[in-house]
């Protein structure tokens, strides 16, 4: 894996630097926020790691800029801010995943293993397979085997958000802006509604996929 960090805590990047190389992953740091598009753009890397407060360019308006230019490389921000509206901001300029500062080595590890095996796909790949079920976005079908799960076009906009994402969570507000728009007024109880209908049928089907509530945030959707 080949990663790019943008980090301006020199003790931080450092530290980051040397424990990811530690790992086996060929690690770039730049320290200001300007270096981080001309080494995406004319360099070949897995993941960008970008803290959001950076010198001369934040990281979330490079994330912004990259994506304007088509970047489909996997994007993580790491931010000290993790209110519900900083993480919709992140995600909603392209981040593919966020880390909040303090964080565990651990966990940037896990996230980074995640990404890199989501960039080394299609962004949205035709058919996915999951848990014993069958995801057709093309025919707009969930089959489990033969037999396929009736899901209305709001339940499968919904499934296939938390597909997309497996493993992470999914707040509510980025359901909300991905499938109805940020100014709707459908509420989060229609949402969980949604969700519960979604729940069933993939319980009724007996499949190995569980959709967990994240309270307060949102949902994750696992294979058991």
């Amino acid at each position: 894996m080949r990663v790019l960090l943008a980090e301006d805590d020199m003790k931080l990047g450092k530290l980051t630097q040397y424990m990811l190389e530690q790992d086996g992953i060929n690690t770039e740091w730049v320290t200001t926020g300007d270096m981080i598009y001309e080494c995406a753009m004319y360099d070949d890397y897995d993941v960008l790691i970008l803290d959001w407060m950076m010198p001369k360019e934040t990281g979330v308006d490079a994330c912004r800029r990259l994506r304007a230019e088509g970047y489909q490389k996997a994007i993580l921000l790491l931010t000290a801010r993790d209110a519900v509206e900083d993480r919709v901001t992140g995600l909603d300029a392209g981040a593919d995943d966020y880390l909040v500062k303090p964080f565990e080595f651990s966990e940037l590890m896990a996230r980074l293993r995640a990404l890199s095996r989501r960039s080394s796909q299609k962004i949205q790949q035709d058919v996915v397979e999951l848990g014993g079920f069958t995801l057709d976005r093309t025919s707009k079908l969930l089959l489990k085997g033969e037999q396929e799960i009736q899901l209305s076009p709001r339940e499968f906009q919904i499934f296939d958000l938390l597909v997309q994402n497996i493993g992470i969570v999914v707040p509510r507000e980025i359901i909300l802006d991905r499938i109805w728009g940020i100014e709707s007024d459908v509420s989060s109880n229609n949402i969980d509604s949604y969700v519960k209908l979604i729940r069933k049928k993939l319980d009724t089907a007996d499949g190995k996929i569980m959709i967990s509530t994240i309270r307060g945030v949102g949902y994750k959707l696992e294979t058991k």
